[in-house]
């Protein structure tokens, strides 16, 4: 059967754009995202995390992804992002996830390959898309007040990537080159676009690289990095970031309002423009 996220995928790898991943968890979020796609037509991916994906529910999360598919007329993704055990992965394919991600950063290589190896045995035999995680990604998705420091020992090294890829199978990559979670002080950012080259290098075209933390790193940075070879970046600090300073914005005006939907309408509109603005830079019209 084809797969039709591994074919937009392989078009981004091909023709030099990346697919954007947006995570949500409240409907203020998922209209500010459908809005921009609605006039942009870009493919794109919804992402929930493991504490995104418990406080949705997974039955509830992929019925949203249908009504969204439905609304703009589009296909549309849903992946787990950042799941911790080969279990709750499980659970996310058998309700009907098109992509998981399992991140064994944290853990000892030969333990991650196994994991990871073992997610990817499941998913494959359903047509869902498996990303892996190999080097440690810092911060976590809020606003940072100290700069980021980046530890060189943390970092993907380019020659355990090709074992990695090998003895797991997985469709996708996620690598630690300088990226971070979250939003750092001005000029914290500085990948390392050197080790991106030597890793897509090793890896050509069997696997899609994916870049984790694209709330905070510069525009120009992230061009380059898409140049070099990323195909898919995540979104999500900076989209809780313009829902709360909405909604922050939205008491400010009207202080006695108990209406939600009146006062989301601010945080909607916050969160359309990041979609847009990601978006227009992710792509560089070269869909």
């Amino acid at each position: 059967m084809k797969n039709q996220l591994l074919d937009i995928l392989k078009k981004a790898q091909k023709k030099g754009f990346a697919i954007p991943q947006f995570n949500f968890c409240t409907i203020a979020q998922l209209k500010g995202i459908i809005r921009a796609a609605k006039r942009l037509r870009y493919p794109f991916i919804l992402g929930t995390s493991e504490g995104e994906s418990r406080y949705l529910g997974f039955n509830l999360a992929v019925e949203i992804k249908r009504v969204v598919e439905r609304e703009l007329g589009l296909k549309v993704f849903l992946n787990l992002d950042h799941g911790r055990s080969f279990e709750y992965l499980k659970r996310a394919i058998d309700a009907g996830y098109q992509m998981v991600h399992f991140d064994g950063s944290e853990l000892k290589i030969e333990k991650n390959i196994a994991i990871t190896r073992k997610v990817v045995a499941y998913g494959k035999k359903r047509g869902v898309v498996v990303e892996g995680e190999l080097g440690y990604i810092p911060g976590s998705s809020k606003i940072h007040k100290e700069t980021l420091k980046i530890k060189p020992e943390n970092m993907t090294k380019p020659e355990q990537v090709r074992r990695f890829i090998k003895e797991t199978g997985v469709d996708a990559l996620a690598i630690a080159i300088g990226n971070a979670h979250g939003i750092f002080p001005k000029g914290s950012f500085n990948l390392d676009l050197k080790r991106l080259s030597m890793i897509k290098r090793e890896v050509g075209e069997r696997v899609f690289l994916v870049l984790h933390g694209g709330s905070g790193i510069p525009s120009k940075q992230i061009k380059e990095a898409i140049k070099r070879g990323i195909v898919k970046i995540n979104v999500n600090t900076e989209i809780r970031q313009a829902w709360r300073s909405g909604i922050e914005r939205g008491f400010d005006t009207n202080p006695g309002e108990i209406t939600p939907y009146k006062v989301m309408s601010g945080a909607v509109e916050k969160i359309e423009k990041v979609v847009e603005k990601k978006m227009k830079l992710f792509y560089s019209n070269k869909y």
